[in-house]
């Protein structure tokens, strides 16, 4: 597959790098030749020096014979009118695109082949209010990750002193929750992947990954960590697009308040949210932070537009009392930095963009993707397709199936019914599947194993 990824920042620069060792051929195009030559000494890829947009720098990058286009520049504008210029000139089959404002995403009926011909729209700012929320809505958890339109969820947690699990062997998890069915599909341990079994033993400070039913959630997450009290009280750092949208979706549920440092942009937060409280804070001023009483807070969330700022915030706000702290952070050696110190979550914009790119550019019948651990893994949702003679995964039990090594099946979802994925499920045609990879270089054998015979057709 030949794909044309439109801007070399932070998001464009991430998805080239996940797929750079992929048999995929990617070229990169920037007006940046800093960047660009930075990309090419790092990956093995193609980049071209020109304006994103322009007919004549798209021809000599390849949307002649492009397979896809993914437009991820930081103009709409630029990425609306490159997806126009590769329907009209050259045809690009599959049209991506990062659109930011909500003027455009608003205007119903406007991203269709008769106006804007874009296949795929990614909000960034949505994506990563998304995974916020889903925190904040399981207190402990270092990801919450939905699948199967969000019947079943993959969750993150880190393993504490105390907790009823640690010190005992997996296969007891059964007997600890004879009511409820889940399954860890990967525990991380001093950064390394342990394939979990029915003898591993859990210890603290463990990564621990389980799938379960959406309802389970917290009742397996108590089982691996002390219980924590339901989030009541959070307040967001920064009113940006992200804060404003995450106020929004919060506020109904939270009490909330929201610390902008721009007097003007406070105003406009007021009239735009309904129950939230609008300060204006710096949010690195710890005077006016214990004036509002954050010792309070069950929740802080630093999503300002700068890095420094995010990280001091945060770092502040735990030294001052708040249960939790989640810093929004784009360069990655920050995020390897901070994570799992006195920030307790560290969240990626990039690698959260990049997971909703991922579900349309993978083979078979991919529904959903979710990267993880910066990249290094990935957890899929793959629909099984065709039967016994025709799929390598149709009428076989999980233990007969032959995975990739360090893969997973966490779970199964026909129709409304959730399978926890034990050794005696057997895969029917048209199941979801659900798999957890440690090592995302296996992701094309995973792709192969659920791609159906030609006798199938």
């Amino acid at each position: 597959m030949k794909i044309l990824i439109l801007g070399a920042g932070q998001i464009g620069g991430t998805i080239a790098e996940n797929l750079a060792n992929e048999a995929y051929d990617i070229t990169v195009v920037d007006k940046n030749a800093k960047v660009l030559e930075e990309l090419r000494d790092k990956l093995d890829i193609q980049t071209i020096h020109g304006s994103c947009s322009h007919p004549d720098v798209l021809r000599r990058a390849g949307a002649d014979d492009a397979d896809m286009l993914i437009a991820v520049t930081g103009s709409d504008e630029v990425n609306m009118v490159a997806c126009q210029v590769c329907y009209s000139l050259f045809r690009t089959p599959t049209k991506i695109a990062c659109i930011r404002s909500s003027s455009y995403l608003t205007r119903e009926g406007f991203f269709s082949q008769d106006h804007m011909p874009i296949d795929v729209l990614i909000n960034p700012e949505e994506v990563v209010t998304d995974n916020i929320r889903q925190l904040l809505e399981h207190p402990g958890a270092l990801q919450v990750l939905d699948f199967a339109e969000g019947r079943v969820q993959l969750v993150a947690v880190k393993a504490y002193y105390a907790g009823p699990l640690v010190g005992q062997q997996l296969r007891f998890l059964r007997t600890h929750m004879p009511n409820v069915d889940t399954r860890v599909v990967a525990i991380f341990r001093r950064g390394r992947a342990i394939h979990p079994g029915g003898d591993t033993v859990i210890e603290a400070d463990d990564e621990v990954f389980f799938i379960a039913a959406r309802e389970h959630i917290n009742a397996v997450m108590g089982e691996l960590r002390r219980v924590e009290r339901p989030f009541k009280r959070i307040m967001i750092a920064g009113g940006g697009n992200i804060g404003v949208q995450l106020a929004k979706a919060i506020e109904p549920f939270f009490s909330v308040k929201v610390l902008e440092v721009d007097p003007r942009r406070c105003e406009e937060l007021a009239e735009t949210l309904n129950k939230a409280v609008v300060l204006n804070i710096d949010a690195t001023d710890r005077e006016a932070l214990l004036d509002e009483n954050i010792e309070q807070c069950d929740a802080f969330c630093a999503v300002t537009n700068d890095d420094e700022v995010n990280i001091m915030s945060s770092l502040l706000a735990k030294r001052l009392g708040v249960r939790q702290v989640m810093s929004l952070i784009s360069k990655p050696a920050y995020v390897d930095l901070v994570q799992g110190g006195d920030i307790d979550i560290a969240i990626s914009p990039q690698q959260a963009t990049t997971s909703s790119l991922l579900t349309h550019i993978r083979r078979a019948d991919v529904v959903k993707v979710h990267s993880l651990r910066r990249g290094a893994a990935e957890a899929i949702e793959a629909v099984a397709h065709g039967d016994s003679k025709t799929s390598k995964v149709v009428g076989k039990t999980i233990r007969d199936i032959e995975l990739p090594s360090g893969t997973t099946i966490g779970a199964i979802v026909r129709g409304e019914t959730v399978l926890i994925a034990h050794a005696d499920v057997r895969v029917e045609s048209e199941d979801h599947v659900i798999l957890f990879l440690v090592d995302k270089r296996k992701v094309a054998a995973v792709e192969r194993l659920f791609q159906v015979g030609l006798t199938f057709f």
